[in-house]
């Protein structure tokens, strides 16, 4: 599965941007999928996951009320709505997929990553 991230980009605090993830295989749909962000000098952390059907999402505490995940399984493409935006969400963002449950530890596909840039 290979996944394409794109959206991102630099913006001031309080604005808004939708990342995009397109996954190439049509099994996009038998996969869970995950934002997951690096900022420099941090190690990766937990984002957002959605379930196959989208029926579930699941957010981390610093972006709950936020960032909302949502995907189109006939466009083979997952979504994060990013809403009211802080400086500490600078980070690059990965989009992921796994063939597990969302919210487990290992996901097996990973994009390249796109940049967002918060100022203040």
């Amino acid at each position: 599965v290979q996944l394409q991230a794109s959206g991102g980009g630099l913006v001031q605090a309080g604005d808004s941007l939708r990342l995009s993830c397109a996954a190439s295989e049509r099994t996009f749909s038998s996969n869970a999928m995950g934002w997951f962000r690096q900022a420099p000098g941090k190690e990766r952390e937990f984002v957002s996951a959605i379930t196959r059907s989208g029926s579930s999402t699941y957010y981390s505490d610093s972006v709950k009320g936020r960032f909302t995940i949502s995907r189109d399984n006939a466009q083979n493409t997952v979504y994060l709505q990013m809403n009211s935006l802080k400086p500490e969400d600078t980070a690059v963002y990965y989009c992921a997929a796994t063939w597990g449950i969302p919210t487990a530890p290992h996901y097996d596909y990973w994009g390249q990553g796109t940049q967002v840039t918060v100022s203040s």
